[in-house]
C-alpha cells in the first residue's frame, strides 16, 4: 500500500515540477505532475540505480522518450542524489545550465540518451534493450547473470504516432526483448488539444499485434498499487517487452488538469497557489522538499548503492572463475578497443581488381569482425546489395525463432531506416557495441531525425550507404543521391566518408572506429572502381590529400568517391594541352576541415584555382573551390556509364570545364588565392 510519505513525495515532484517551469517561465508542467506517481513507484521500488556511480555498467535504463517533460526526469535525479542540485533546477533552460529544455546525453548526469524529438527515445530504448540481450547472451554464466538490467521508458501519445517509434517497437516485438518495459503516458492530450482530433486507433491492440504484452492502469493518478502491480508483471514476463498503459491526468492538481492548456505553459499565479495549498504545501514557498521525502530518496539511493555494491562482489568472483571473459568484458566496458585490430585492415595497389567501393567495405568488415567482437549491426532488407553480412554470421534473434540467438552479430532490421539508427543510437549508449546500420545512400534521408540525434549525442554509430550516386544507374532519380551529401556534411559532428577505392575504404574505417564521440555516414559505390596509384591508408586519414602532385600547376581539381578515377583521367587530357592539374582526394570533409592549417593549405594552396568535381549537388563546395561542377537537377535511369555522360560527367567532360577555369583566371590576371584563406576563420598565407 502507498504509505503517507509516498503521498508526501509524489506531491513534491508535482509542486517542484510547477516551481521548475514557473521560474524559468518556460517549459511543460502537464506531463510531470501527471507522471509524478509512475515516476515515483518506479524509481522507489523497482529502478537499479546507484547515484554515486552513474556509470555502473548493470544499471536500468531509464529512457524519458517524451522528453518535453523533462522536468520530471531532472526533479528525480536531483532527489535521488545525482549531481543535480536545486540550483540546477532553478536554472532549468537557461544558458549553460545542466537542466538544457529537453534531456541531452554528456550534460545531464544520469541522462542516458538525448530525446525531445519524439519517437526517438522509445526507439533508442530498443536499441539499448538489444545491447543488454546480446551482452548477457555473450558473458553471462549459469549462476553469474553479470548483465541483465531492463531498460524502462516513458513515452507520451506524440512519442506513438510518429513512424520512428512504430519501426522501432515493431522490430522489438519480433524480438521478444522481454528486458523492455515501456509506460505509456495516456492523457490523452496533445499540443493541439484533444488526441480525438487526430488519433483515435486502439494503442493496445496495435502493440499486440507488434508481439508486446500490454497491461493496463486506468487510474494512475493515485493508484499506486496498480502501477507498482504492472511493473513487476511486466519484469516477469520473459517473452516479450510490455508496455503498459497508465491512465493519467495531465496537470494533475491544476486548475487546467485534464486540457491543453497545462502542456506546455508555467501555471499561472493563482493556479499555483491553489496547488500548494491542496497539496499540503506553504503557498509562500518555492522549490520546497520535506524532510520526509529527502530521507526516503535517501534510503533508496543507499538500496541502490549496495545493489551496485553486490553486483560488484558477483563480478569479482564471476572473473576469477571465468578470468578472459571478465577481461574482454572490461574492455569493452571501459571502450578500449582490441590491441592491434587495425592490422586487419586491407591495403591495396594498382594491381589489384577495380571492384565497387560497396564490395570493397563487404571485405574490410569480414575483417573487423574477426577482431572487433563488438561490432554489430546490419542493413535494413538490404544484405545483398550493402554486403553487410559476413561469411558465417549468426543473425541476432529470440531462439524460439529458430533464425539465430541472441549471441549472433547481425541484425535483420527490416525495412525500417529510421527505426534502424535510432536502434544504432541506444546500442551505443549502452556502452560496449559498436553498431552499424545499413541502406541506400539515397535512403539515409528517411533516417535524418535518427542521424542528426546520432552527431547531437556524439554517439559512435556506423552508417553504411551504398549505391552512393547517379552511378547506380537503372534505378533512376528515385534512388540516385544528388542532394543528401550536402545535408549530412552541413550536420555538425557527423562525418560523411566517399571513398575512391580500397585504401580509402580501409581508411573510412579507421578513423570511424577511432572517432569514438563522432557518427560517420559511409558512402560507396555500385560500380567498379580502379585502386588509385599514390592512394593510402595513412594519407585518407586526414580526410583530403594530394593523389597526384605537380609542380607550378595550372589548376587543382578537388574530388570524391567515383568521380575521382574520372578526374584523374581528366588530368591527362589536360596535359595534352598543356595545363598542369594536380588531383586531391577529399573522402571526408568533416576530417579535412579539422586538421592543421598548415597541413590544409598544402593541400589546397594558393595560386592556382581549384575546382571540385562531385555527382552530386554542388552545394557546399564554396569553402574548398573556387568553381565547382557537379549535378543541377536529378538523375536519369539506365546503365551508370550512360548516366554518368549525359550530365558529361566524364574525363572529357571534366577536361572541359578545367580548361574553361583555367582560362578564366588567366584573363583575370590576377593572384589566386586558395579558397580556404578566410577573415572569419583567420586563415592566412
Amino acid at each position: 500500500m502507498a504509505s503517507n510519505n509516498d503521498l508526501i513525495a509524489v506531491n513534491t515532484i508535482r509542486t517542484l515540477a510547477a516551481d521548475v517551469v514557473s521560474k524559468s517561465n518556460s517549459g511543460h508542467p502537464g506531463a510531470p505532475m501527471g507522471m509524478a506517481p509512475a515516476a515515483h513507484v518506479l524509481w522507489t521500488r523497482h529502478l537499479n540505480f546507484s547515484s554515486k556511480n552513474p556509470k555502473w555498467y548493470n544499471r536500468d535504463r531509464f529512457v524519458l522518450s517524451n522528453g518535453h517533460a523533462c522536468v520530471l526526469q531532472y526533479i528525480m535525479l536531483h532527489l535521488s542524489g545525482y549531481k543535480v542540485s536545486m540550483d540546477d533546477l532553478k536554472s532549468f533552460r537557461q544558458i549553460d545550465s545542466i537542466t538544457p529544455g529537453h534531456p541531452e546525453l554528456g550534460v545531464t548526469e544520469g541522462i542516458e540518451v538525448t530525446t525531445g524529438p519524439l519517437g526517438q527515445g522509445i526507439s533508442n530504448a530498443v536499441g539499448l534493450a538489444i545491447a543488454q540481450a546480446h551482452l548477457g547472451a555473450v558473458f553471462n554464466k549459469d549462476g553469474y547473470n553479470i548483465i541483465d538490467n531492463h531498460t524502462y521508458v516513458f513515452l507520451g501519445d506524440g512519442c506513438l504516432q510518429e513512424g520512428v517509434a512504430s519501426e522501432a517497437c515493431s522490430l522489438a516485438g519480433h524480438l521478444k526483448l522481454a528486458n523492455l518495459i515501456a509506460i505509456y503516458d495516456d492523457n490523452k492530450i496533445t499540443i493541439d488539444g484533444d488526441t480525438a482530433v487526430s488519433f483515435t486507433e486502439d494503442v493496445e491492440l496495435r502493440f499486440k499485434s507488434y508481439g508486446w504484452n500490454v497491461l493496463h492502469v486506468e487510474n494512475g493518478d493515485e493508484d499506486y498499487e496498480a502501477i507498482e502491480k504492472a511493473i513487476s508483471a511486466a519484469q516477469k514476463n520473459s517473452s516479450a517487452p510490455t508496455i503498459i498503459n497508465l491512465k493519467t491526468t495531465i496537470g494533475y492538481g491544476s486548475l487546467k488538469a485534464g486540457g491543453h492548456d497545462v502542456h506546455g505553459a508555467p501555471l499561472k499565479k493563482d493556479d499555483l497557489i491553489q496547488l500548494k495549498k491542496k497539496f499540503g504545501f506553504n503557498p509562500d514557498e518555492t522549490f520546497a522538499v520535506p524532510q520526509e521525502t529527502t530521507d526516503l530518496y535517501k534510503a533508496t539511493a543507499e538500496k541502490g548503492a549496495k545493489k551496485e555494491a553486490a553486483w560488484n562482489d558477483l563480478f569479482k568472483s564471476y572473473a576469477e572463475k571465468y578470468p578472459l571473459e571478465a577481461s574482454e568484458l572490461t574492455r569493452r566496458m571501459e571502450g578500449r578497443l582490441p590491441e592491434g585490430w587495425e592490422k586487419a585492415l586491407p591495403t591495396y595497389s594498382t594491381s589489384d581488381a577495380a571492384v565497387g567501393s560497396r564490395k570493397l567495405s563487404e571485405t574490410t568488415i569480414t575483417k573487423l569482425v574477426e577482431v572487433l567482437p563488438e561490432l554489430m549491426g546490419g542493413s535494413a532488407d538490404l544484405t545483398g546489395s550493402n554486403l553487410t553480412r559476413w561469411k558465417g554470421a549468426d543473425d541476432f534473434q529470440h531462439p524460439s525463432t529458430g533464425l539465430g540467438h541472441y549471441g549472433g552479430r547481425y541484425i535483420r532490421f527490416g525495412v525500417r531506416e529510421h527505426g534502424m539508427v535510432a536502434i544504432c543510437n541506444g546500442m551505443a549508449a549502452y556502452g560496449g557495441i559498436i553498431p552499424f546500420s545499413a541502406t541506400f545512400l539515397n535512403f539515409v534521408s528517411y533516417a535524418a531525425g535518427a542521424v542528426r540525434l546520432s552527431a547531437l549525442s556524439h554517439l559512435r554509430v556506423l552508417n553504411v550507404a551504398t549505391h552512393d550516386s547517379i552511378g547506380l544507374g537503372e534505378d533512376g532519380p528515385t534512388h540516385q543521391p544528388v542532394e543528401t551529401a550536402a545535408w549530412l556534411r552541413a550536420v555538425p559532428n557527423l562525418a560523411f566518408w566517399r571513398p575512391a577505392d580500397g585504401n580509402e575504404t580501409s581508411a573510412t574505417y579507421l578513423v570511424a572506429i577511432l572517432s569514438q564521440h563522432t557518427p560517420s555516414v559511409m558512402a560507396f559505390s555500385r560500380q567498379n572502381l580502379p585502386q588509385l596509384q599514390n592512394s593510402s591508408i595513412e594519407k585518407a586519414t586526414k580526410g583530403g590529400y594530394v593523389l597526384d602532385d605537380i609542380e607550378n600547376p595550372d589548376l587543382t581539381i578537388v574530388s570524391t568517391g567515383s568521380e575521382v578515377p574520372l578526374c584523374v583521367e581528366a588530368a591527362k587530357l589536360l596535359k595534352e594541352k598543356g595545363i598542369k592539374t594536380r588531383i586531391v582526394s577529399m573522402p571526408c570533409i568533416e576530417v579535412f576541415n579539422s586538421q592543421d592549417t598548415k597541413y590544409k593549405l598544402s593541400v589546397l594552396p594558393s595560386g592556382a584555382p581549384v575546382l571540385s568535381v562531385e555527382a552530386y549537388s554542388t552545394f557546399g563546395w564554396g569553402s574548398l573551390s573556387h568553381d565547382h561542377f557537379g549535378l543541377k537537377a536529378w538523375g536519369a535511369s539506365g546503365p551508370f556509364d550512360k548516366v554518368y555522360a549525359k550530365f558529361d560527367m566524364t574525363p572529357e567532360g571534366i577536361a572541359k570545364r578545367g580548361e574553361k577555369v583555367v582560362a578564366f583566371y588567366k584573363k583575370r590576371g590576377q593572384p589566386v588565392f586558395s579558397p580556404l584563406i578566410s577573415a572569419l576563420d583567420d586563415i592566412t598565407e
